[in-house]
């Protein structure tokens, strides 16, 4: 019996021990590259600036299978499975990747990239907000000073590619 605890101890902690923490994919970002699906051709030409799309969701709460291009100024240095683009007001809008299919090496930052996907406005609960600013390593003092329900633009993302 002692034996047989001995056994189970050593598998559990090798299984624990194996697990693999998450990071985001490694990668220089160049020109060219993307992730996930590939961005059309059609989609590189008719890709509009953030000011774009904030002028098109002010007359619409949805935009499908849009292009827009834009600088990655944020990446989520946990798993890449987020980023932020700067507007042309300095603010800065969210992408999330579709279906949570793909992630992005933290080099993207200050990159051009054209996304592809699906825009809308949402209102963000204090709860995210809090929790993407830990995901960013924000000081807790600039954390804490999240108290309100934030409405932003959200882009789902079923590809990104890096474009001059």
């Amino acid at each position: 019996m002692k034996k047989f605890a001995i056994v189970l101890s050593v598998m559990f902690a090798t299984t624990i021990l194996a697990q693999e923490t998450p990071a985001p994919p490694a990668g220089k970002a160049l020109v060219g590259d993307f992730y996930g699906a590939q961005v059309s051709a059609k989609a590189e030409k008719m890709a509009i600036s953030p000011a774009e799309l904030d002028q098109k969701l002010s007359s619409s709460a949805k935009l499908e299978n849009i292009a827009v291009k834009g600088k990655v100024v944020e990446v989520c240095e946990n798993k890449g499975c987020w980023i932020t683009i700067k507007t042309d007001n300095n603010e800065r809008f969210f992408v999330k990747m579709k279906d949570y299919a793909f992630f992005v090496p933290t080099s993207l930052v200050g990159k051009n990239i054209i996304l592809e996907g699906n825009a809308e406005t949402k209102t963000i609960s204090v709860e995210e907000q809090r929790h993407y600013a830990e995901d960013a390593k924000k000081p807790t003092a600039e954390i804490e000073a999240i108290t309100k329900p934030k409405e932003e633009i959200r882009f789902l993302a079923s590809g990104i590619r890096v474009v001059k």
